[in-house]
């Protein structure tokens, strides 16, 4: 894993000091200024109705870094030990940032630019688009814990219950006000201390039923196990998430509780505070990620983007 810091073409890199596992890219003011400049005809309508207009606001960007940005991305992205990055703008930039809708479709923009670097989104049934925009409030009666405040969204893995390959997930904040706590956390499952033991279970690779509540406009199930493959040094690859589990058996039903149990309480889980404006994007396989809970507060806000799709860069 890199351990130094590393300066390129409008951008730097450096490890997370939380886990040098997570490569945190600083993007330039300049940098987003030349992109912003070279993708103003581009507006956010055209790149939904245009698909071939993404790859090119994701030309517009590694453009201005000289081509270094996307090759540096997919190399992060495809090296097991790291596998994430934490990508937002310098502070000089941060500090032009606005609360307006023209930041937010300018944010949906460049995380467009990003994901479309690294792979092909998939569609997101929940939002109708190839991204979902949520927003996280004070009180909420959701069917799932995606926008439940008041309690941790536990670690999974994201497309546990769709049939199509989910190789990362993008998580984008858009906005926030009055929030305390609310943390991203991250575990790389070959930090998970109880891996051998749930990878050489009897059930470890055996089927089990996946399901979804009506909010994700989804209206199949399908079956896969935990530890649905191997990457090609042979270690393995997770699909899990407690929410959506169905087990048949009492079997199941204690391995998927005890599974849970097992990754709550793994001291190597870690915290990652996300600002407004950045993206924090894993390889969906080798990383969990969860959310810390927020504290009450009844002005609290958090709008989110989430973009999840399969790597075409292999």
């Amino acid at each position: 894993m890199s351990t130094g810091n590393s300066n390129y073409h409008g951008f730097t890199v450096t490890p997370h000091t939380e886990n040098s596992r997570l490569q945190v890219v600083i993007i330039k003011k300049a940098t987003l200024e030349n992109f912003i400049e070279n993708t103003r005809d581009f507006g956010l309508q055209a790149v939904e109705y245009k698909p071939f207009l993404r790859y090119a606001v994701a030309d517009k960007l590694d453009q201005a870094c000289n081509y270094e940005l996307g090759k540096l991305l997919n190399e992060i992205m495809q090296d097991r030990d790291r596998a994430a990055f934490l990508l937002e703008a310098d502070e000089s930039a941060q500090a032009d940032f606005i609360d307006s809708d023209e930041q937010r479709d300018f944010f949906v923009i460049l995380s467009t630019a990003v994901s479309h670097l690294i792979g092909l989104p998939n569609f997101d049934s929940m939002y109708g688009k190839y991204y979902a925009r949520f927003t996280v409030v004070n009180e909420d009666n959701s069917d799932s814990y995606l926008r439940q405040p008041h309690r941790r969204m536990e670690l999974h893995n994201d497309g546990t219950y769709v049939d199509e390959r989910t190789d990362f997930v993008l998580m984008m904040k858009m906005d926030e006000k009055n929030m305390e706590m609310g943390d991203s956390l991250l575990l790389h499952i070959d930090d998970w201390k109880d891996l051998p033991h749930f990878y050489n279970h009897p059930l470890a690779k055996q089927d089990i039923v996946w399901t979804t509540p009506p909010s994700k406009n989804i209206n199949y199930q399908i079956e896969h196990p935990i530890f649905f493959e191997e990457d090609k040094n042979g270690k393995p690859h997770m699909l899990f998430i407690d929410q959506f589990a169905c087990p048949q058996r009492m079997q199941e039903g204690l391995y998927l509780h005890q599974m849970s149990e097992s990754l709550e309480n793994e001291s190597n889980c870690f915290n990652i505070r996300v600002k407004t404006g950045a993206m924090l994007v894993a390889q969906n396989h080798c990383w969990l990620h969860g959310r810390d809970k927020f504290i009450s507060n009844p002005g609290l806000k958090r709008e989110l983007l989430r973009q999840r799709g399969h790597f075409t860069n292999k």
